[in-house]
């Protein structure tokens, strides 16, 4: 399920107020949900498996019981790099 625009091969627009919800698996891979806002009440626009390993655009990033949440503050893409690594930046 991915449902952002394609911002190019492997780059994809994350809106300004987006929300990435990373949940953590004792085997060292992520399930990353991201949702257009969090305000929204609306099924995430896409689900990946792998790691988010940096974010280089304006957030707030708070610690959960199964991971963490990501709350953008500015329009951002996120990036694939290797099979299984993501990276957020500003746009």
């Amino acid at each position: 399920m991915n449902k952002l625009a394609d911002a190019g091969e492997d780059r994809w627009h994350l809106p300004q107020h987006a929300h990435v919800v990373v949940y953590e698996a004792e085997e060292g891979d992520e399930l990353l949900t991201i949702y257009d806002c969090g305000a929204a009440q609306k099924p995430p626009s896409a689900q990946l498996i792998g790691n988010l390993v940096r974010v280089r655009a304006d957030h707030e990033m708070d610690r959960t019981v199964t991971g963490y949440v990501v709350r953008m503050r500015e329009r951002s893409v996120l990036e694939k790099q290797g099979d299984d690594h993501f990276v957020v930046r500003r746009a």
